[in-house]
């Protein structure tokens, strides 16, 4: 297939073509975003680092149910979390999660 047209760029500059490895690994991403209570929590977590009881009070979902999908989410390194004293912390992992998450939101707010 070669190369495929960057869908975030006005121009269409190439973007390489995935791996099947790679394929993989983002068919799991979107499975895991295909929770709804998920995609809220790393909603929240775009907000910046915060531990899980206000988390779990901004979701209004339990902490042990946050924690659960926090260990998920952090294992497909989408969220990214910093001990402090007996606290963990959590924070999107990275820019490239907010801007993917901003993109479908745009994507989602156009239709």
């Amino acid at each position: 297939m070669g190369r495929l047209p960057n869908p975030s760029s006005k121009a269409t500059a190439p973007v390489s073509e995935p791996t099947p490895e790679q394929i993989a690994t983002i068919a799991q991403t979107y499975r895991l975003l295909g929770d709804a209570t998920r995609l809220r929590i790393l909603l929240v977590c775009l907000q910046g680092p915060l531990p899980v009881n206000e988390i779990a009070r901004r979701t209004e979902a339990s902490q042990s149910l946050v924690s659960h999908h926090l260990r998920l989410l952090r294992a497909a390194r989408l969220v990214k979390g910093t001990r402090q004293n007996k606290q963990v912390f959590y924070e999107a992992g990275d820019d490239h999660i907010r801007h993917m998450l901003a993109d479908m939101i745009d994507h989602v707010a156009e239709h």
